[in-house]
C-alpha cells in the first residue's frame, strides 16, 4: 500500500512539473508567436534583368460591318 501512495505522490509531482513547463514554454507550433519573416536575397548587380513577357490576350472580336 504505501508503493502505490509513493507512486502517486510521484505521479502528481511529475505531472505538475511537465504542466509548469508547459505554461513557460507556451503553444506549439505557429498559434501564438509572431510570423517568422521571410527570407529577402537582394539580386547580384552583375545579373540581367530579363524584360517580362506581356500577358496572354483572348481572342480578340471586332465588328466587321454588314452590308
Amino acid at each position: 500500500m504505501a508503493s502505490e501512495s509513493m507512486g502517486g505522490i510521484l505521479g502528481a509531482i511529475v505531472a505538475a512539473i511537465v504542466l509548469a513547463v508547459a505554461v513557460v514554454f507556451g503553444p506549439i507550433g505557429q498559434y501564438g508567436k509572431p510570423p517568422k519573416p521571410a527570407k529577402v536575397e537582394p539580386a547580384p548587380a552583375a545579373a540581367p534583368v530579363a524584360p517580362a513577357a506581356p500577358a496572354p490576350r483572348g481572342p480578340i472580336i471586332r465588328e466587321v460591318p454588314n452590308q
